[in-house]
C-alpha cells in the first residue's frame, strides 16, 4: 500500500460538512454505549475502537446478552449485531442528525434493545440537540473512507508506541465527545485538582497523564494534525526540542501540534510520527520527574 493510499489527504475544507455531520452520528452512537455500559475509570466505557471496516462500540450488554454497532466505511453502512444472531443495517448517506437519530434508536428497539440516551451533544459549543438536528446532514463516502483509513494508520502506529509502555496506559480509542482518537499514558500518581472541573474533566484528569492523539481539524485548529500534551504540565514543557522540527507549541491549546499533511507526505510516516510522540513524552516526562525506568518497556534499536 502506497503512502497515499495508507496516508490520503484529508484537507478540512473539503470534508468539513460530512466530518460535522458524522461527528453528530458517532455522537448518536457513543451515548447508546455510554448509557448501557458499568463506568470504568477515566470514562473508558464511551469510546469507539478502529476497525477493519470502520469504527465499532465493541460489545455493549444488555437483558438478552450483546451487542455491537459497528460503522462501515466501505460500504457505508451502519450495522448492528447481538449475540442472538439478529442483526440490522442503516446505510450512511446525506441525511440530517435527526433522521438518523430517529433510525438508529428504532432499529435498536425493533432488535429489543430500549437505549434511552441524552440526545444534547457532547463537548461541542453551542450544540444542537441530536433529535432535533437537522444543521448537519451530508455524508460525502469518500472522505468517511479517507477518514477512516488515517484512523487505521494511525491506530497502528499508536498501538506500537503503546506498546513501549509498561505502566497504566489505555487502549488506543476513539473519543466521540471530542472526535479524536488518542492513546494516554499514566505516571501513576494522583493529579492535583482542577478548580472547577466537571465531573467528566475531573474524572478523565484525575491522575497525571501524558496523551497523543489525532484531530481531524477542531474548534482553533483548522487543519487535521496530531497532538501532544500533560497534565499537569511540567514547567519548561512548552520550550522543550521536539522532533520533527515542524512540531510547535500551541499556546492557545497548551499543546504540541503536529500537522497531518506533514506526516503523510514524509518519507516515513510511521517514522515521523513516532519521532513526535516519543519526544514530546520523553520532554514531559524528564521535566515531570516520571519514573521512567519502571514505566518503559527497554527496546532496543527502535527508530525513534
Amino acid at each position: 500500500m502506497t503512502n497515499d493510499q495508507a496516508w490520503p489527504a484529508l484537507p478540512v475544507k473539503e470534508w468539513q460538512a460530512t466530518r460535522d455531520t458524522l461527528h453528530m452520528w458517532t455522537q448518536v452512537v457513543g451515548k447508546v454505549r455510554l448509557a448501557l455500559s458499568p463506568l470504568i475509570n477515566h470514562w473508558w466505557e464511551t469510546p469507539l475502537y478502529v476497525t477493519a471496516r470502520g469504527l465499532t462500540t465493541s460489545p455493549i450488554p444488555y437483558d438478552m446478552g450483546i451487542f455491537e454497532i459497528e460503522f462501515d466505511f466501505i460500504e457505508h453502512k451502519l450495522n448492528i449485531l447481538t449475540s442472538s444472531g439478529t442483526t440490522a443495517s442503516i446505510l450512511l448517506f446525506p441525511r440530517s442528525v435527526a433522521d438518523f437519530y430517529a433510525d438508529v434508536i428504532a432499529t435498536l428497539g425493533d432488535l429489543g434493545i430500549p437505549a434511552k440516551i441524552r440526545p444534547m451533544p457532547a463537548e461541542i459549543p453551542n450544540p444542537i440537540p441530536l433529535d432535533t438536528d437537522r444543521s448537519h446532514a451530508s455524508y460525502d463516502p469518500d472522505y468517511a473512507n479517507r477518514f477512516w483509513r488515517v484512523l487505521v494508520s494511525t491506530d497502528t502506529v499508536m498501538k506500537e508506541f503503546r506498546g513501549r509502555f509498561i505502566g497504566k496506559n489505555s487502549p488506543v480509542h476513539f473519543f466521540w465527545g471530542s472526535f479524536d482518537l488518542a492513546v494516554t499514558r499514566f505516571s501513576g500518581r494522583r493529579a492535583p485538582e482542577r478548580p472547577g472541573a466537571d465531573k467528566i474533566t475531573r474524572e478523565a484528569y484525575s491522575h497525571e497523564v501524558s496523551s497523543v492523539g489525532f484531530w481531524p481539524g477542531t474548534e482553533g485548529v483548522s487543519e487535521a494534525v496530531f497532538y501532544s500534551y500533560f497534565a499537569p504540565e511540567p514547567a519548561g514543557f512548552s520550550k522543550s526540542p521536539v522532533r520533527p522540527a515542524a512540531a510547535l507549541y500551541s499556546t492557545q491549546l497548551n499543546e504540541f501540534l503536529l500537522p497531518y499533511d506533514f506526516v503523510r507526505r514524509s518519507a516515513s510516516p510511521r517514522d515521523a510520527l513516532l519521532h513526535f510522540m516519543q519526544s514530546t513524552y520523553e520532554a514531559g516526562a524528564n521535566l515531570g520527574g516520571w519514573d521512567r525506568v519502571n514505566l518503559e518497556r527497554q527496546v532496543l534499536g527502535h527508530s525513534a
